[in-house]
């Protein structure tokens, strides 16, 4: 199936191709860089996707050599500087709404697929995705510390939730740059694969999660990002209780389906596969 073009926005293009929807970042001419203009086109496209049956994974990434190269200084810093304190927070709350809001409570599965340079703000997006794939050659960087600045805007909450405190401390204290292998290593990323082979290993990756049950898949992203900072007792009433309600919402009877498989028709192995969804 050929993909189609989705929805017309400036800054963003959209395409729909087997369930999985491409959502690319289209400033190459400023490395992607995030404007105030693309914030607000993020979440139209983010609320459009998630309403559309068409779609069922997101995968996000950058148009030309770059992923993103965070957000645009002039744009979204120099230009709103002259601006009173709450008309900068208005400009720029579009920003945080879709990066560390809607993202990691979106209701499909998203991948950040890091096709080049990945700088500072958006080390936001990047972890607000559910999974992150890299290519080994794509170079990321916090050099907010060059800049006479700290990575705010969450950044800085995002590398901490995915890399581990001797690492998040040198990399923003000294502004170095790190290819994909290391990003990967580090836990930043899922994998980092050759760039060649960086968006069939992605589609790849997407069609998995297109096999699995949609009520279940949300469940347990939600699940994962929901017990962050619980204690063990909360945490247990909390994923029993997200059990229960991901069997009422499920209309495929996933679980009911996969234990007949399992236990009665011996049809398939946990371990080694899904149950058959058709069934």
């Amino acid at each position: 199936m050929a993909g189609q073009k989705f929805g017309d926005w400036k800054n963003i293009d959209v395409e729909i191709e087997d369930r999985i929807a491409w959502v690319t970042l289209n400033r190459p001419h400023k490395r992607n860089a995030m404007s105030p203009a693309l914030n607000d086109e993020m979440i139209e496209v983010l609320d459009a996707i998630e309403v559309n049956d068409d779609a069922g994974v997101v995968v996000l990434t950058g148009a030309g050599e770059s992923f993103s190269a965070g957000m645009d200084l002039k744009e979204y810093f120099r230009e709103l500087d002259h601006l009173p304190y709450i008309q900068q927070v208005h400009r720029r709350r579009s920003a945080w709404h879709w990066q560390w809001r809607m993202l990691p409570n979106y209701s499909k599965p998203t991948i950040a697929m890091v096709n080049g340079w990945c700088f500072g703000g958006a080390f936001t997006p990047l972890v607000g995705c559910d999974l992150a794939i890299a290519a080994e050659e794509a170079q990321f960087g916090l050099s907010e510390i060059n800049w006479g600045i700290i990575p705010g805007g969450n950044v800085t909450r995002s590398v901490v939730a995915t890399m581990n405190l001797r690492n998040a401390m040198y990399y923003v204290m000294t502004g170095k740059t790190f290819d994909g292998k290391k990003a990967a290593e580090m836990g930043l990323v899922n994998e980092a694969v050759p760039l060649a082979n960086l968006r069939e290993h992605t589609r790849e990756l997407a069609k998995e999660l297109l096999g699995k049950n949609p009520t279940v898949l949300r469940a347990c992203k939600q699940a994962v990002r929901g017990v962050l900072g619980m204690s063990w007792e909360l945490s247990d009433d909390y994923l029993m209780a997200k059990s229960h309600q991901s069997r009422y919402l499920d209309t495929e009877g996933g679980r009911s389906q996969g234990l007949k498989q399992f236990l009665d028709e011996k049809s398939f192995r946990p371990g080694l596969g899904g149950y058959k969804r058709d069934a």
